[in-house]
């Protein structure tokens, strides 16, 4: 193993450049292999989690969803206050900013982006409650795409480029987390769903932060610094690739939901008009045939 370690480091540092030293020797960031088992494995729990539970009764899960959903909510508050503060402290340009210009503060934000890149290994328990509560239609392309790229990602960025201009989508991604997050603790307790309104609307904040995100990146190119160019093209494709998915999702939800409202609305005025329509041609048979017998 250590030699397969060695094999893909210098592989990675041949085509990407010399890491970061700053993170050297961090929990899960001095080798891919971890990173990557994790991935796997999280592959094969979507592939055969469903099947298990096929036959099997879902389970309710409700009071971990509770304790869970909280955690991850103080979590992505906590990542989105210290990166507010940090990226504040350290001066840095919204245009561009470099890795090694930010001083003490660079670090700060260093130590909140691996707590960011961790959490997306603890998100793999979204898609682990949906299978033992057999939600399996939650279980979408753009679920699995989203959860699994993501930790592998964000274990290159915390090698190579884990400050700097990486602040912009980590920011943008922990306060609809919070929002996200507080919603799927409180959606956990019944009595509370009547009052949770903006589901919706958190979709829509998740596609606004992915456009503010390309817009950001692409300030990175048009006016560049010291930051890698390359890493900012990967997060522009990234990108544009989770807007045609969530975009795709929004639709498939929201609006065919709208336009199936519509019809049953439409259709249930037929029937009114046609009751209507069937009554007042009972009514004038019974007048016909009144009038037939008195004659």
């Amino acid at each position: 193993m250590e030699l397969l370690d060695k094999t893909i480091n210098s592989y990675f540092e041949v085509w990407l450049g010399p890491r970061d030293p700053r993170v050297k020797g961090w929990l899960l960031l001095e080798n891919y292999t971890p990173t990557f088992i994790f991935s796997v494995l999280y592959l094969l729990i979507v592939w055969l989690g469903p099947k298990y539970m096929r036959n099997k009764q879902p389970f309710s899960c409700r009071g971990i969803l509770v304790v869970y959903n909280l955690g991850l909510t103080l979590l992505s508050l906590y990542m989105f206050h210290e990166l507010v503060t940090g990226v504040w402290e350290g001066g840095y340009n919204f245009f561009c900013q470099d890795t090694h210009s930010g001083g003490e503060a660079d670090m700060k934000i260093i130590r909140v982006l691996w707590w960011y890149y961790f959490s997306k290994l603890i998100e793999f328990m979204d898609t682990f409650f949906f299978i033992l509560r057999k939600n399996n239609h939650q279980i979408t392309v753009l679920h699995v795409y989203h959860h699994a790229t993501m930790l592998n990602i964000w274990w290159f960025v915390m090698n190579w480029v884990p400050c700097g201009h990486s602040y912009f989508g980590a920011t943008l991604n922990s306060f609809i987390h919070v929002l996200m997050y507080s919603y799927y603790g409180l959606s956990a307790v019944p009595a509370m769903r009547p009052y949770l309104w903006w589901k919706k609307y958190i979709t829509q904040g998740q596609l606004t932060q992915f456009v503010l995100t390309i817009f950001q990146t692409s300030c990175g190119v048009v006016w560049p610094c010291a930051f890698p160019q390359g890493w900012l093209y990967f997060q522009i494709f990234y990108m544009i690739s989770l807007i045609i998915l969530f975009t795709n999702f929004y639709i498939q939800t929201y609006n065919k939901k709208a336009s199936s409202r519509r019809k049953e609305y439409q259709n249930g005025s037929t029937a009114t008009a046609n009751g209507y329509t069937n009554s007042f041609s009972s009514l004038e048979n019974n007048v016909k045939q009144r009038k037939q017998r008195k004659d």
